[in-house]
């Protein structure tokens, strides 16, 4: 089979074809952290790290680079508006996007590049832009350089849109452009920003601009021409197409590939944090859904489609979750956890078919349709083909409950011993009960642990407990 991927440059589905037999290089924008990671920033990061778990499931070796954004105009109001230097925001929001990732499985990168610590790529870059006729320094002393947005004939090409039909970059004045359109490579340093925020340059002290450092650094981590570039749609216009144009202006061949996950929207607007409609982590553990779950949740749709987030669609896919996880701890208790199996052919082409994870789950629902029929019949055999396959489709997916991921301290693994224990002594107080014959005790005892999120289900190895709705 033969992963075919939307490339938003053509704007159709392509075989993919790697540029080096075996290898792929695969760039995904990061996030500019100003502050705290929201569920619709870890949406990107979950879709491309089932792109990646699928590729390397299919054999290729891949080099995944996530790039930090830690400077820029936003970094630097919050640090005016906190009175805190810009490097402990950006530094103490960079840790927590990297605790929400491990919260949902998300594998670490190969790279995880800050854009500050590249300064001499970017240098190197616009100069070299500058020597080519693409871009020159403002002419009012202010140390800004733009890339001249007339000089590029494909500039609008990967968004489809005419520069005539554009509005005014907003990254500059316009008094010190040629053209309204030129957006900023380099910002030339200003009275009211941190001082520690510059960096020197030939044009002046200042710092890069936000489209040179994404060019930069994926130029230094996977070359001059790399397989696929990754973001939320929301980049590809400005973003994606001033990246595109100044690298190609630059003489890269830049990305083969285009790829953009759709929008996790609340209400009828995009989540962001300059609007202020953002859901967190710590919003889903109020309402009592896991990590886990909302992986789940982000994977149940294609990465392209768009999703309208609420706490129903939410609990519905927590549940559905929760009914794979059953079968799961089920036949473990009857067959052994064994190891993930075969993937079925039909959920490689889902997979393959520009990575439909809505229909590779259908398929994985199949799957636990026959597995669930196994264990009622006894059959352990189909039933251990069943769990075997049931893992090796959720580990692609990222979501197999036996994952060790999945019992770390993200997932509450810090306190997992004091809980077993408790829920232990709970559930040796019932079996007490009921040797006794003294039935509304155990119910009682039941029925506080499923008040707490605790389900208890009985069964011919001893009661077996799970997580559950909270209510």
């Amino acid at each position: 089979m033969t992963l075919r991927l939307h490339d938003t440059a053509t704007r159709s589905v392509r075989d993919f074809v790697p540029r080096e037999a075996g290898k792929v290089g695969v760039y995904l924008c990061g996030v500019t952290v100003q502050s705290a990671p929201h569920i619709g920033h870890l949406r990107s990061g979950v879709n491309y790290d089932v792109l990646r778990r699928w590729l390397a499931r299919t054999g290729y070796a891949v080099t995944f680079i996530r790039n930090i954004t830690d400077v820029d105009d936003k970094v630097l109001a919050k640090a005016i508006e906190q009175d805190r230097p810009f490097w402990a925001i950006a530094y103490a929001n960079e840790l927590a996007l990297a605790a929400a990732y491990r919260a949902l499985n998300v594998l670490p990168p190969t790279y995880e590049p800050r854009a500050t610590g590249h300064i001499p790529e970017i240098i190197e870059l616009i100069g070299k832009l500058i020597a080519d006729g693409h871009a020159y320094p403002a002419a009012d002393d202010s140390g800004d350089v733009y890339f001249d947005v007339l000089s590029w004939p494909g500039y609008g090409a990967l968004s489809g849109q005419r520069p005539d039909a554009m509005q005014a970059a907003p990254d500059g004045p316009e008094r010190a452009k040629r053209d309204p359109r030129d957006f900023a490579l380099w910002k030339g340093v200003k009275p009211d920003e941190p001082a520690e925020a510059a960096w020197p340059s030939p044009w002046g002290p200042g710092r890069p601009g936000w489209h040179i450092e994404c060019s930069a650094m994926g130029w230094r981590y996977l070359g001059a021409e790399f397989d696929i570039h990754g973001g939320g749609l929301d980049l590809m216009f400005p973003h994606h197409e001033n990246e595109l144009a100044q690298s190609t202006a630059a003489g890269l061949p830049f990305t083969r590939y285009w790829v953009h996950n759709g929008m996790l929207n609340l209400g009828e607007a995009k989540m962001s944090k300059s609007l202020g409609n953002v859901i967190d982590l710590a919003h889903l553990a109020s309402i009592g859904v896991r990590p886990v779950e909302l992986r789940y949740y982000i994977v149940s749709a294609h990465y392209r489609s768009r999703i309208d987030y609420s706490d129903e669609a939410l609990r519905e896919a927590a549940v559905a979750y929760r009914r794979l996880e059953g079968f799961v701890a089920r036949a473990v208790e009857r067959v052994g956890a064994g190891e993930p199996g075969e993937l079925p052919a039909a959920f490689g082409a889902a997979m393959d078919d520009d990575l439909n994870t809505s229909a590779a789950l259908a398929v994985l629902h199949d799957v636990l349709r026959d597995g669930n029929t196994a264990l009622t019949d006894g059959d352990d055999a189909a039933a251990r083909v069943a769990l075997g396959s049931v893992r090796a489709m959720l580990d692609v997916l990222g979501v197999d409950p036996l994952d060790p991921a999945w019992s770390g301290g993200d997932q509450g693994g810090d306190l997992r011993g004091v809980v077993d224990s408790l829920v232990a002594l709970a559930l040796e107080q019932r079996a007490q009960a009921r040797g006794r014959k003294d039935w509304a005790a155990a119910d009682a005892v039941r029925d506080q642990l499923k008040h707490a999120g605790v389900v208890v289900e009985d069964t011919p190895h001893g009661p077996r407990w799970t997580i559950g709705e909270q209510h």
